[in-house]
């Protein structure tokens, strides 16, 4: 194909695409070329020989039933009638080298307004149990006079000569829009029934003199951006164990080194049995673009962000067939891009994860190192700064393969390989889930001991009656809120079911974080707010006589002073600050953990939830 063809306003869309995907020739170009109709659903994409590529904005969450500002972006569809594989080399001779020039640049969120905006979220959402972690959106925009198709492949040409370590570099052209741009990130990926998502978090910005490994060790070192990324993997997981069969298994830490910054990086690994649009429906969207849990996380983006998200945090989705028939998905989130409309407007939004250590000059920092790279093909900014080590790259130095080791060594080995669940159930379990995924996660540790299980939210009609006449297990799991704000529908009802599955229920009874605390509010404990949340750590315990490494995600908790106890039941507390990490029953009917035994950081998760479940510790 001569790429001069893309130049002609007869071409039809188009879009360029360099994919790092594993088993491709990553110095090669794909450019598909067809018509652009716009789908309402997911379900309604086309899977074909000639491969599909979707544009899915952010909007499209609202598929799973997620507060979203509609902002009118839409599913947009390019149907190849043309796909070709062009050589890196000659794609690159063949492209404008021309300059794009960007008038009138700058974020439509000042500095210290975005600053001011990340000591509100820590305060008023991290700091009220509303989540572990958020993303908050501010948008570079800036406008390209005369904008046109040879303007979009120059600028295409220099994300090519100047971005390293993208997933995927792209330029899309559907008509009356433009988006270029490079993402680290896998959204999902799926080929052969294997689902691979890659959860990208904690970011090292290169200092002015380039990247050291002295820089790097720093980095991997500090605490934030260890909890940052750990806490994507268990929301990335969440969605895993949704959509494949067998739950998903953890690979890495690994670096990611790109032109401007380096960020640390996991791969999930797991088999399904559905079809890649629905696998595309319940992975939407990744919590290193939303926060987490994602569906509350949806309703604090909205009460944050100015205007609706466009195509940001959303996803171009690549569908086809391979040789065999099979269906295969392709798909980089929607990050690092310029999204151009006809008349040139230009925008470039970034996000920073914001978490209950995050430093607001530090966050805002972020921001405009993650839109340099972009920012740099278009011209605007400084070049990224040359490297000051020798070598292949900062990951090949031993201290820092040690580094990302030692990050491996704190994750639960339950995680790090593919789990087989027995041909046989023993049990049936209820899961009550509190509007946090989570329960996935549950759903399948609890599976592979050999239960069958049912997740029902708690909101779903007919949830009470079933949860009373239950004979089996029963788990009531952990959801964002107050568990103390009786104002609260979700508490009001979780808080009544609790007191009834403790006054009858013979079956067995756990709870989980905000299912401990209702559970030990119902028991005449006193409910605080802790002094500094505790999303994402994982900390050292006294569990009933035996020390045990577990993850914390929580904002309250219970609180029970030396001989406070309630009758017949023990208790596992700091004993410093009286905080309840854990509860159990004399009799063995119930018990109750703040932390979460199904997460990465709960290194023994999987053997004290079989524990908990029998009624029976096992001795350190």
């Amino acid at each position: 194909m001569n790429l001069s063809r893309l130049l002609d306003d007869s071409c039809p869309p188009f879009a360029l695409l360099r994919r790092r995907t594993p088993g491709r020739d990553h110095d090669t170009v794909e450019v598909l070329l067809g018509p652009v109709h716009e789908a309402a659903r997911l379900a309604d994409l086309p899977v074909r020989e000639l491969p599909t590529l979707a544009l899915v904005p952010f909007r499209q969450i609202r598929e799973r039933g997620f507060d979203v500002r509609d902002d009118g972006t839409p599913l947009s569809v390019l149907a190849a009638e043309e796909a070709y594989e062009i050589p890196l080399a000659e794609v690159l001779a063949a492209l404008p080298a021309h300059a794009v020039r960007v008038d009138g640049g700058g974020f439509d969120v000042p500095d210290e307004e975005y600053a001011a905006t990340v000591e509100r979220v820590i305060e008023d959402e991290i700091g009220r149990g509303e989540g572990a972690n958020f993303v908050i959106r501010r948008t570079y925009e800036g406008r390209i006079d005369g904008f046109g198709r040879a303007d979009a492949l120059a600028l295409f040409r220099r994300l090519l000569e100047g971005e390293r370590g993208a997933y995927w570099t792209y330029v899309v052209h559907t008509g009356d829009r433009t988006l270029v741009g490079a993402s680290p990130e896998v959204h999902v990926r799926m080929s052969g029934r294997t689902v691979v998502m890659n959860p990208i978090s904690g970011t090292y910005r290169y200092p002015a003199g380039g990247p050291t490994a002295q820089s790097l060790l720093a980095f991997l070192g500090d605490r934030k951006e260890t909890e940052e990324l750990s806490m994507v993997v268990d929301e990335e997981l969440k969605m895993m164990c949704t959509v494949g069969d067998m739950g998903g298994v953890v690979v890495g830490p690994r670096l990611k080194e790109m032109s401007h910054l380096a960020h640390t990086e996991y791969e999930l690994r797991g088999r399904s049995s559905l079809d890649v649009r629905e696998v595309l429906r319940e992975t939407m969207f990744a919590a290193t673009v939303t926060g987490s849990p994602v569906q509350n996380a949806c309703r604090v983006i909205e009460r944050y962000e100015a205007g609706g998200r466009g195509y940001y945090a959303g996803a171009l989705a690549l569908l086809g067939l391979d040789p065999a028939g099979g269906q295969t998905l392709d798909s980089p989130i929607l990050i690092r891009t310029a999204d151009i409309d006809g008349d040139g407007v230009l925008r470039v939004p970034v996000g920073a994860t914001l978490v209950r250590h995050s430093d607001p000059a530090g966050e805002v920092a972020e921001t405009h190192a993650k839109a340099a790279g972009v920012l740099a093909a278009l011209g605007v900014g400084p070049a990224a700064p040359r490297p000051a080590f020798e070598g292949a790259g900062l990951a090949d130095d031993p201290r820092v393969r040690a580094a990302l080791a030692a990050r491996r060594a704190d994750l639960a080995p339950f995680w790090l390989r593919m789990q087989e669940r027995p041909a046989a159930p023993a049990g049936h379990a209820l899961v009550v889930d509190g509007e946090d995924t989570f329960t996935a996660m549950l759903a399948h540790v609890l599976r592979v001991a050999g239960l069958e299980v049912t997740v029902r939210r708690y909101d779903d009609a007919g949830l009470r009656a079933a949860a009373l006449a239950w004979e089996g297990p029963i788990v009531l799991g952990p959801g964002p809120g107050n568990p103390a704000d009786t104002a609260d529908p979700k508490m009001r009802m979780l808080r009544g079911l609790a007191a009834e599955l403790l006054a009858s229920h013979r079956g067995g009874l756990l709870g989980v974080c905000l299912g401990h605390e209702l559970l030990a509010a119902e028991l005449g404990l006193p409910l605080v707010r802790k002094a500094e949340p505790a999303q994402g750590a994982q900390t050292r315990i006294d569990l009933f006589g035996a020390a045990e490494v577990v993850g914390f995600y929580n904002t309250y908790t219970a609180r029970c002073e030396a001989g406070g106890e309630p009758a017949g039941v023990e208790v596992a507390r700091d004993p410093v600050t009286g905080e309840v990490h854990a509860l159990r029953s004399a009799s063995g009917r119930f018990a109750g953990v703040q932390f979460h035994p199904e997460s990465v950081l709960t290194l023994r998760g999987a053997e004290l939830l079989r524990e908990l479940l029998t009624g029976v510790t096992a001795p350190a």
